[in-house]
């Protein structure tokens, strides 16, 4: 490729809402141009390495056995209704109508069409294990896009799902998938971790994530640096204290806190580490009548320690709270406690409800809680002297650096992390809903097991940007890097000596199969060396008059600080070996 013919458009300045990095370059190199609010037009430069990520991602999945097809973008409402999810996914699902009035939605993903096909097609076990993949564009109405292709509301993903006869099945072919992608990323070059992970709003029991590590991820990975664990924040266990409840030692006592509404102020009021004091949390539940009306409402205090947050994944499992809830409003706060929220506590309530302890609170002694009276907090409260045993105990919390590891061979450490691929086994969630089942040996029907596997197309670009810059741009791997390597001649326009060594630079580079492309626009030196380390193409090869009369050019790799001299006459040998290594 030759620039002159190519679409190279770089600009100086990112656009003002480009919040991080990978936004601000893949703008800035002319890689994407925003149409509207997470909407984005993948130009010339942005689509080759688009389509390297893809002819990677479909190598692998074909290598895995899975086979491709295309799912429409437009889907009937009707099978997402057999599954509910046509109401549970709520606003980032975006529901359309045609011109008859008939109700459509446009895909954020297709298990129900891939689970339609497969109860159409699969009649006998000896068809089974099957695997179907596509690489799609795919729509989530986001409430707030935004960091680019990191969160739009249209992007491009390849899904795969897989149909077996049982779970043992099932498992066997997340594993297929869960290998395939550990081979995808590692051919992409980039650093990752594969965590545990909860299946959200898909669904499933055994769940992975497979995370790009950058310092603006927006997800949190648990691991232990002295073993194999690894985790999501959502899924993290945070493990019961090893100790005992110590016994009480001090008597409760209501003290003034005037205008202390959080824990951090009671506890520098009090001199206390924010480890004695506890935060209340209420939530409540809604049970339903058979017109969808409100019939009760149940009301909960979650207790966690005041340098806790709340883990709501975890929350949504708790018994009771799993078939979903809310938090309460002020009115129903008043109503139970006295009180308007930030003087919240367990003692003198005025009605009663569901309390539910982090497994560190349960094991508290001589704690601080609010009076559930303006500007008073209780300190030394205990549990079974002071109140009774919490209704439940639970792991609420979201883990912290430091905490024990679930598999006890460490402590546990946070870095950030960019979700960029995730694989689940669903189980017969879509296959009960949908009654897709199949003939098995003895003749009898069987629900099919599914997996579902999913990666990013167009996030993983943005995520390897976000791990791979500096001040002057992008460096790309070479595996997805638009182009691989790009030949830079000073004063090509000018010297007719300079322009035949660079033609023939990237004729014998062509000849060895290299992603080149020859910058023979006639720019500055220093434009053209800016924009192609803005691009970051991986390996530049600078052809002057100079160095053809020394028989040499220059290689520069982008992660190198200085440039290299190589002999004219092996330049493109050389090349091909830096690419290979």
């Amino acid at each position: 490729m030759k620039a002159s013919r190519f679409f190279v458009s770089t600009l100086k300045e990112a656009p003002t809402d480009a919040e991080i990095v990978s936004h601000r370059l893949m703008t800035r190199a002319g890689m994407i141009k925003k149409l509207s609010a997470g909407i984005y037009i993948y130009l010339p430069m942005g689509l080759r390495v688009l389509r390297k990520v893809e002819a990677i991602v479909r190598e692998e999945m074909v290598r895995a056995g899975s086979v491709e097809l295309t799912m429409p973008v437009v889907q009937p409402a009707e099978l997402w209704q057999e599954t509910g999810r046509f109401d549970k996914m709520g606003p980032e699902l975006l529901r359309i109508k045609d011109r008859h009035q008939r109700d459509y939605v446009v895909q954020p993903t297709s298990e129900e069409v891939v689970t339609d096909i497969a109860r159409q097609e699969i009649r006998s076990y000896k068809q089974l294990p099957l695997n179907l993949f596509q690489i799609q564009t795919k729509f989530r109405d986001e409430r707030r896009p935004r960091f680019g292709l990191m969160r739009g509301r249209e992007f491009i993903m390849k899904d795969a799902y897989s149909f077996d006869r049982d779970l043992a099945g099932a498992k066997a072919s997340y594993q297929a998938m869960a290998q395939a992608y550990r081979r995808i990323f590692d051919r992409f070059g980039l650093r990752y971790r594969a965590v545990a992970a909860d299946s959200g709003a898909i669904g499933g029991d055994l769940s992975e994530e497979f995370q790009v590590i950058a310092a603006t991820g927006e997800d949190a990975i648990v691991y232990c640096p002295d073993s194999d664990y690894a985790a999501n924040m959502e899924k993290a266990e945070a493990c019961a204290p090893e100790h005992a409840r110590p016994a009480a030692a001090q008597a409760m006592t209501r003290i003034p806190t005037p205008g202390k509404t959080t824990c951090e102020e009671v506890a520098a009021l009090m001199g206390v580490p924010l480890s004695r004091t506890v935060k209340s949390i209420v939530l409540a539940t809604d049970t339903l009548d058979e017109m969808g009306g409100v019939a009760g409402t149940q009301i909960w205090l979650l207790l966690l320690r005041g340098d806790h947050d709340m883990n709501e994944v975890k929350v949504s499992k708790v018994p009771g709270l799993n078939q979903g809830f809310r938090f309460a409003s002020v009115a129903e706060i008043e109503a139970h406690f006295g009180c308007r929220p930030g003087y919240l506590g367990p003692i003198g309530l005025k009605k009663p409800l569901h309390i539910v302890a982090d497994r560190e609170v349960a094991l508290m002694a001589d704690w601080i809680s609010g009076a559930n009276a303006p500007d008073f907090h209780i300190a030394g409260i205990n549990w079974q002297r002071d109140l009774p045993e919490p209704y439940l105990v639970a792991d609420i919390r979201n883990v912290v650096a430091g905490d024990r590891s679930p598999d006890g061979k460490g402590v546990l450490a946070i870095e950030r992390g960019i979700e960029v691929g995730h694989v689940f086994v669903l189980g017969t969630k879509y296959s009960q809903a949908m009654n897709a089942t199949f003939l098995d040996e003895d003749g009898k029907p069987r629900l099919l097991e599914m997996g579902c596997y999913g990666i990013g197309i167009t996030r993983l670009p943005a995520a390897a940007i976000e791990q791979n810059h500096d001040a002057r741009g992008i460096i790309w791997p070479d595996a997805i890097a638009p182009f691989t390597v790009v030949i830079c001649p000073i004063g090509m326009d000018r010297s007719a000596e300079v322009r035949a060594a660079a033609q023939a630079l990237y004729g014998q580079l062509l000849a060895r199969a290299v992603d080149v492309i020859l910058d023979d626009r006639g720019e500055r030196p220093g434009a053209m060396f800016a924009d192609w380390e803005l691009i970051g193409v991986p390996h530049r090869i600078v052809v002057s008059e100079r160095g053809i009369k020394e028989g040499q050019f220059e290689y520069q790799h982008r992660r190198e600080a200085a440039a290299r001299k190589v002999p004219v006459e092996n330049a493109a040998a050389f090349v091909a070996s830096q690419i290979a290594a």
